[in-house]
């Protein structure tokens, strides 16, 4: 399949590394010539140097013969305008990143105007996790899969933690709860575990279930008695307002510093239950005389790295019990783990999940089975992905107990109409099924690529 990437950034390079690694035919389009030479040396792809808008440029790298245009520059118009054009020239499907609110918010009809097979807005997809974030402030990390039903939650074992010297077949004993241990990360190491893993101080748990089961878990075993009623949020940029109107939604008590006053006016005429305070975030005296020590959660998502590991560093040492930064660098986001600092969003990760998830649907769209959403885990080394099972296969109506799974490989959950099932050996995939597989494989495009 061949895939025209436009844009060298953050979101662009990603993109360009993981669909090359997966042998995609990847063509790059950017005006930075500095930038091509430095994928070209790093990644099996063709550049072409120029703008993404033009036609002779894309034209130049083969769209015409595309199966996929994806522009992902930093700007909207560009964005749009290099779809359009894709496919006024032969290519078959484009996804644009469209980020300015207003555009998003008639996006079904510029989509349909433009025959955009996606739209994707990076900070609005952000924002929604954080705000999940916010109802299980335990949770580290919460991905989603059908529509929102079936949660996979990140969190630690602490020290303190009744979890910890505890096998996972005594938990689901103890507590009950129809949900299921994925993966664990312990140190350097990943595994896919059975009911005879002992949980250790240190590890990171990644669990599927549904979301009332989710809630029922942390009700008995969370640390955390009261709900997040004060936020304070540091930068007001687009995820500030998507994430700051989505908490308000929820009733919760929402405060942005922001610097740049035409900013600050603009979120106190979006965001009418908000307080907006004009001010340097990064200013520690600030940050307390506006009631820092009083919050029960502390975003940081200034447009720079280090400014909102430094404010976090601040906020946890103040006592902050929930503490949510944006970092873009993959690097500083592993290091700042060690700090104590494990709720890291980023926008390049959101905006190639989101992406690879729709590549995935595209390359097995003819078969019996469709992958519906797709998300990285622990760096990479594990994926969760959401298969629909759209026609009999080998495997379907038979119970999973006579299946073979391959090692390092598991059947999550299984939803069913409004059921959502954590299958035992006695379920078995049905026509109809959104299957949830948590897999330590690479490039699975079928249920039927985990089974021996």
């Amino acid at each position: 399949m061949k895939i025209v990437i436009i844009g060298d950034g953050k979101v662009g390079y990603k993109l360009a590394k993981q669909l090359s690694a997966e042998e995609y035919d990847v063509v790059m389009i950017d005006s930075n010539e500095g930038k091509l030479r430095d994928a070209m040396n790093h990644m099996d792809i063709f550049c072409v140097h120029g703008d993404g808008g033009s036609v002779e440029v894309q034209k130049s790298a083969g769209v015409q013969d595309a199966e996929l245009l994806i522009a992902c520059t930093s700007t909207d118009e560009c964005n749009m305008l290099s779809c359009l054009i894709a496919r006024r020239i032969g290519a078959r499907h484009t996804i644009a990143r469209v980020r300015n609110p207003i555009y998003y918010q008639q996006i079904d009809f510029l989509k349909e105007d433009m025959h955009l097979s996606m739209a994707v807005n990076p900070e609005l997809t952000m924002g929604q996790e954080i705000a999940r974030q916010m109802l299980f402030p335990d949770a580290s990390k919460i991905e989603t899969f059908v529509k929102g039903r079936v949660e996979l939650i990140e969190f630690w074992i602490t020290e303190q933690s009744g979890l910890k010297e505890m096998s996972l077949a005594e938990m689901y004993n103890r507590f009950q709860v129809k949900m299921l241990v994925c993966a664990v990360e312990r140190g350097e190491d990943v595994v896919i575990p059975d009911g005879e893993f002992v949980m250790k101080a240190g590890d990171r748990l990644h669990i599927a279930a549904s979301h009332k089961e989710i809630r029922s878990f942390f009700k008995q075993f969370g640390y955390r008695k009261s709900k997040i009623k004060r936020v304070l949020i540091c930068g007001g940029g687009r995820v500030s307002y998507y994430l700051g109107m989505q908490l308000s939604n929820l009733g919760m008590q929402i405060k942005i510093i922001e610097i740049n006053r035409e900013k600050c006016e603009g979120l106190c005429e979006n965001l009418p239950k908000a307080t907006i305070i004009h001010g340097d975030a990064s200013n520690h005296d600030l940050l307390l005389e506006e009631g820092l020590q009083e919050a029960d959660a502390f975003v940081s998502l200034t447009g720079m790295d280090e400014e909102n590991i430094i404010m976090s560093l601040f906020a946890k040492k103040q006592g902050v019990s929930k503490i949510i930064l944006k970092v873009n660098e993959d690097r500083r986001a592993k290091m700042i783990e060690e700090l104590g600092l494990d709720s890291v969003v980023s926008a390049k990760t959101v905006t190639a999940d989101a992406i690879l998830s729709y590549v995935r649907a595209r390359r097995n769209s003819q078969g019996s089975v469709n992958v519906e959403t797709m998300y990285q885990l622990i760096d990479g080394k594990v994926e969760a992905l959401e298969f629909i099972v759209n026609a009999p296969t080998a495997y379907t109506d038979i119970p999973l107990k006579k299946l073979s799974l391959k090692s390092n490989n598991l059947i999550a959950c299984i939803a069913r109409g409004r059921r959502i099932i954590i299958p035992n050996g006695d379920d078995s995939i049905q026509v109809g099924d959104n299957v949830i597989v948590v897999t330590m494989e690479r490039q699975i495009q079928d249920i039927e690529d985990i089974l021996i």
